[in-house]
């Protein structure tokens, strides 16, 4: 199967257009049952991008790790976070757009990069409704947008990273594995375990443990 690398087209045009500081915006993390959606804004220096940047799915852990510590590096990078809990009470839809605007919101406070962004390359087919500056919504952005898929990168390693360190709180349902994703072996350690701080009590398999256990206990 042929393999989209992505351009700076996207951003090109934007920039033709009177942008002066384009970023592209990515979100991971609205699958999973458990742990926050991360979001990275990422603005590539045209003359200094890197080779091999891809949608992160795409690429193994080490190309990812190693792509994104040189965007940090070498790029203005934003990450943010929506909560567990603002998951449950927003909806995850909101909560990924809700990480998306605090990312791009981020880019503007101390980057020290010069001004803030004046356009937003959004990967998906909706644009998040807080956001304060135009944007474009890009389906499979990070798979046609360099500076999409350097976001994409950059959000996975940084969420895949608090999924870890949650394992360690948390040890039993595998989450340096499977990252939060309903695997097979995360779902049993659910009853096995029970249900944490950190699972999405509105998804379903959550939802169906809890109201389970309060209509075994009536």
């Amino acid at each position: 199967m042929m393999v989209t690398v992505p351009d700076f087209s996207f951003e090109a045009e934007a920039l033709a257009g009177g942008a002066t500081c384009v970023v592209g915006v990515d979100e991971v993390g609205r699958g999973p049952i458990a742990g926050p959606v991360t979001a990275a804004a990422v603005r590539l220096d045209p003359g200094n991008i890197p080779e091999g940047l891809r949608d992160s799915k795409a690429m193994s852990q080490a190309a990812r790790e190693r792509l994104s510590d040189w965007l940090l590096t070498h790029a203005a990078v934003s990450v943010a976070h929506a909560s567990v809990e603002e998951i449950d009470e927003i909806n995850i839809l909101r909560a990924s757009h809700l990480a998306m605007e605090r990312a791009v919101a981020g880019l503007g406070q101390g980057q020290g990069q010069g001004q803030g962004p004046d356009f937003a390359l959004i990967d998906g087919n909706l644009l998040p409704r807080g956001l304060t500056i135009p944007a474009r919504a890009l389906v499979r952005g990070d798979a046609r947008c360099q500076s999409i898929a350097a976001a994409s990168i950059v959000a996975k390693v940084a969420r895949d990273r608090i999924m870890v360190d949650l394992a360690q709180q948390f040890p039993g349902y595998g989450w340096e594995r499977n990252a939060g994703y309903p695997t097979k072996a995360h779902l049993q350690a659910l009853l096995d375990f029970g249900v944490t701080p950190v699972h999405r009590r509105s998804f379903k398999p959550i939802h169906n443990i809890l109201y389970q256990d309060v209509y075994v206990s009536l």
